[in-house]
């Protein structure tokens, strides 16, 4: 069984090239500007990790135009937002990082990634107009659920551990893996979709071998597996975010895309297919 998840392929050469000199120059630009970081810079990312994974369904489904459909596979699509994330927080990286206002890095950053959203999400129900078997009133029932569990680990792990320093994105990081295990589990169970990541098809194959399997189905361990994982996360990161907020909150938010990326992907595919 291959490591990688199914639907893994890099792009043709051309597009590959392509994309690792974008790559490199938005990496050079983040270099030379030097963006500070912070809850809220981290956090304005929030947007483009979801668009990537909405995209990716797009793309999947077809309705990504040929000429560019290469770059919006899996994984090229995470890169190819990942470029134009880098290269507007680039150019926003003078401004203040702090606060939501139009004219703060935060606030500038999350609006273009919000845009991005705002179309990829568009452009999904046009596509669901023209698909005679999508479910979006699945993905509006996973979300909902999602924001409710959210909340609940959330309290809960408030209670039992400190995590006030890992703040919003600490939220994010138990939201995006909440997204993930529920998604997934209701794709599974409910949907007849299968799990593309072989090391989460061998936890919900064990709960298949569980005696719960014929009543509440085999994703619910999956979903159990995410939410411990994430919370425990959370608490182990709040001394490292303390001591080292740079670091801490990167480290965070490349958990967070791990979750956000796929969770939003599961949602739009599940709206169209």
């Amino acid at each position: 069984m291959s490591p990688l998840p199914s639907g893994f392929a890099l792009p043709a050469l051309p597009y590959l090239v392509g994309l690792l000199v974008a790559a490199a120059v938005a990496g050079g630009l983040l270099y030379r500007r030097r963006p500070s970081v912070t809850e809220a810079t981290v956090t304005a990312l929030t947007p483009w990790m979801a668009a990537g994974g909405g995209l990716y369904a797009l793309f999947q489904f077809g309705a990504v135009p040929s000429a560019v459909a290469p770059l919006f596979g899996s994984p090229a699509v995470y890169a190819s937002v990942g470029v134009l994330a880098a290269t507007v927080w680039a150019a926003v990286a003078d401004r203040p990082a702090e606060g939501w206002g139009t004219t703060t890095a935060p606030g500038l950053l999350a609006g273009a990634g919000g845009l991005l959203l705002a179309s990829t999400v568009a452009a999904a129900g046009i596509a669901a107009a023209t698909s005679a078997g999508g479910r979006p009133d699945a993905s509006a029932a996973i979300l909902l659920a999602t924001l409710v569990v959210t909340a609940g680990v959330w309290a809960g792990l408030r209670r039992v551990a400190t995590v006030e320093a890992t703040g919003s994105v600490g939220v994010l990081v138990v939201f995006a893996h909440a997204l993930d295990g529920i998604s997934t589990a209701v794709g599974y169970d409910r949907l007849g979709f299968g799990e593309q990541t072989p090391l989460s098809r061998i936890i919900i194959h064990a709960g298949e071998a569980l005696p719960t399997a014929e009543l509440i189905g085999a994703g619910w361990l999956f979903v159990v597996v995410k939410l411990l994982l994430a919370a425990g996360i959370v608490a182990l990161f709040e001394e490292y975010v303390r001591e080292d907020p740079t670091e801490g909150y990167l480290l965070l938010a490349l958990i967070t895309a791990v979750g956000l990326g796929p969770g939003a992907h599961n949602l739009v595919l599940f709206a169209l297919v």
